[in-house]
């Protein structure tokens, strides 16, 4: 069992309203020193996969067919095993390192 953190995110220069949304929020509350907020998304998808190499092709696919809109977003993944920790302790451990980039910025 492979799972995959997908963190999805718009490309620079795209208006993120949703961000200077939050931004101005987070000023009206009293939080100084906020110099830009951009929203995106996470996901974590499990996969039942041989390997890990084939894990990372088939997200890498996922992504570019459906997760990520690649005229406006960008995307960047990480690969992981689940540790064999007690019930009610969901800790993972990285197989691959750094989070890998799935896409040029």
């Amino acid at each position: 069992m492979v799972i995959a953190k997908i963190y999805v995110t718009l490309k620079p220069g795209v208006l993120d309203a949703q961000g200077d949304t939050v931004k101005s929020a987070l000023e009206t509350l009293g939080f100084t020193g906020v110099e830009d907020v951009r929203i995106g998304k996470f996901m974590v998808v499990t996969l039942n996969s041989a390997t890990v190499e084939e894990a990372k092709t088939q997200v890498e696919e996922m992504c570019r067919r459906l997760l990520a809109n690649p005229v406006i977003e960008d995307y960047t993944f990480e690969m992981g095993a689940p540790d064999l920790a007690p019930p009610g302790k969901p800790v993972g451990r990285r197989l691959t390192g750094p989070i890998r980039e799935g896409r040029e910025r």
